[in-house]
């Protein structure tokens, strides 16, 4: 069934990971997201939970994330929270918090050599 309104939108993001199951358990505990399996390969996530569907399969990252790179960007209401799941979980904060207009955000790394940021208001 076609989604007309979907027409041309980001729908669907896909990062790759040297550990399948690291990340998974990294990503279930500092955001709470659900993973449905594809074989030892590929886990997705879906937009209920991540607020896009996305998924991650297994590879070697081909380079480092360079600054011309997108950049995924988390929302959340309590960023401080979110910043202790996040190294909790095992990942590390890569730019610290820092303020900009219309709020503040930080940036991290999920240890699988992946680069997301977090803001809030």
């Amino acid at each position: 069934m076609s989604e007309p309104a979907q027409h041309h939108a980001i729908n669907y993001i896909e990062f790759t990971t040297t550990d399948i199951a690291g990340t998974r358990a990294f990503y279930e505990k500092a955001f709470s997201w659900n993973f449905q399996e594809y074989g030892p390969d590929y886990i997705a996530f879906d937009r209920d939970h991540a607020g896009i569907d996305g998924g991650f399969r297994k590879g070697e990252p081909t380079q480092s994330q360079s600054d011309t790179a997108p950049l995924v960007v988390l929302y959340s209401q309590e960023l401080k929270a979110t910043q202790d799941a996040i190294i909790a979980a095992g990942g590390s904060i890569v730019v610290p918090t820092f303020d900009f207009p219309g709020g503040k955000r930080f940036h991290f790394s999920d240890g699988q050599g992946n680069i997301l940021a977090v803001w809030s208001e």
